[in-house]
């Protein structure tokens, strides 16, 4: 497969996956995250991997809901903006610890 034809598949799933958190909303960023990390937790085994990524994911958005609130005393830092600050270095460790060969 050409360099070219492979920029242009990675910056198209890029693209869908903006387009999706832009309907959904940065908590349906979590349904991304999630999954990964208990794949690299428990394994591959399905049986296991979709219940472990639904409890991570809700123990996740509760952990930055909870964070949310103890920054700022007085008031209450939006839930998204800690799942945003955690997503993209999250994905960034993701594609440099992979090397996927096409």
């Amino acid at each position: 497969m050409s360099e070219i034809v492979k920029f242009l598949l990675i910056a198209t799933a890029a693209l869908l996956a903006a387009a999706a958190v832009s309907v959904a909303g940065l908590l349906g960023f979590v349904g991304l995250i999630a999954p990964h990390i208990v794949r690299i937790v428990i394994g591959t085994d399905n049986r296991f991997l979709l219940p472990g990524a639904a409890l991570f994911g809700a123990l996740m958005v509760v952990t930055c809901d909870t964070v949310g609130r103890l920054v700022m005393q007085n008031s209450e830092l939006p839930v998204g903006i800690i799942m945003a600050l955690l997503g993209p270095p999250f994905f960034l460790w993701l594609l440099r610890r992979n090397h996927y060969e096409a």
